[in-house]
């Protein structure tokens, strides 16, 4: 068993170190959702902003060793949403459909096992299809949360996924407010309620939520003053209740800074001070280009930096998306989605 964790986290610090995404979402006084996100990478992805139509044909394949052939899908639903260009086909790691569901595709290296396809299965898809059918065929997180136990996704060496493999799990979110977290890990499907509104990468995310008992420590509410023997030492600041939110770019600093931060920040009163919030969250994870670097391949390889290449702000209520890249990050650009 610790040679099994030694061996994942031997993995995560080989891979993860270059990968990094963070989601967060909230749910206004009004009740607006509101679901944002970053991402983070090494390489250059060539993220592109796609529009599929409802009724968009997907082509759902199983393995080709099993002999299964595949089945054509037509959408439900219009999906707004990001692809990375390396990947063909637009393989979707971020997006929105027209009945309000979120998604955020987040690297879990290490941990990822998909599901095996056997000749028996009749409902399969790989993971480069995963997306464009989670939020073309689903209005609504209950729906897809109904319907994944009943399909396998599967991934092999002969899919086309760029400079990394495609380990990932997925953060959903719609305008009920509700939300889940899906895994495949083992081989097998995981499914969590999100209770803490935030994702980030490696591990699992249970052991996120068994690591946050390790700072309940932390409050909005600091220290004014204390006596020392006869002297009144009194702080030097505001944030003193803070002291110890780790500040570094790991996945598990990551979400103990996004999701105290999300549970401790004024709740908002509507949809617009809901996106500034969201977004005040994501700044404190955002890596500038140099500061979170690792050496590709091993101690002598080139360096590489992880940095934000976009960062997305989803109004899953009013069917608006915010999104922003690495050199324009003081300016949002903002889709009305009602309108295409």
């Amino acid at each position: 068993m610790l040679r099994n964790i030694f061996a994942a986290v031997s993995i995560i610090a080989s891979v993860n170190a270059s990968f990094a995404c963070t989601a967060v979402d909230i749910v206004a006084a009004d009740k607006s959702v509101i679901a944002g996100r970053t991402m983070e990478w090494a390489f250059d992805m060539q993220w592109t902003l796609v529009s599929r139509p409802k009724g968009t044909e997907l082509t759902l394949t199983a393995p080709a060793a099993t002999g299964l052939p595949p089945v054509k899908v037509a959408t439900a639903y219009s999906v707004v949403g990001v692809s990375a260009g390396v990947i063909p086909g637009g393989a979707l790691l971020e997006g929105q459909n027209a009945a309000g569901v979120g998604m955020s595709g987040n690297f879990l290296p290490g941990f990822t096992e998909y599901q095996a396809v056997t000749p028996a299965d009749k409902r399969y898809l790989s993971i480069l299809t995963f997306g464009s059918w989670a939020l073309g065929t689903h209005g609504s997180v209950a729906e897809l949360r109904a319907a994944l136990p009943t399909v396998k996704v599967w991934a092999d060496a002969s899919l086309p996924s760029g400079p990394t493999p495609p380990t990932l799990h997925f953060v959903f979110t719609d305008r009920s407010g509700d939300g889940m977290i899906v895994e495949y890990v083992g081989g097998e499907l995981r499914i969590h309620d999100n209770v803490a509104h935030v994702l980030t990468n490696a591990p699992t995310y249970d052991w996120h939520l068994t690591n946050a008992r390790n700072y309940l420590n932390l409050s909005s509410v600091g220290i004014a003053s204390r006596d020392i023997g006869t002297a009144d030492v009194t702080a030097l600041g505001q944030g003193g209740g803070l002291l110890g939110l780790p500040g570094d770019y790991t996945p598990p600093a990551r979400f103990i800074r996004a999701a105290f931060l999300r549970h401790l920040i004024t709740a908002p009163a509507d949809a617009d001070a809901a996106v500034e919030a969201v977004g005040h969250i994501l700044n404190t994870v955002d890596i500038p280009l140099g500061v979170a670097q690792s050496r590709e391949g091993g101690a002598s390889g080139p360096l590489i930096s992880d940095y934000t290449q976009f960062v997305s702000i989803k109004d899953l209520t009013n069917n608006k998306l915010m999104i922003t890249d690495y050199d324009h990050r003081l300016t949002y650009l903002t889709i009305a989605l009602d309108a295409i």
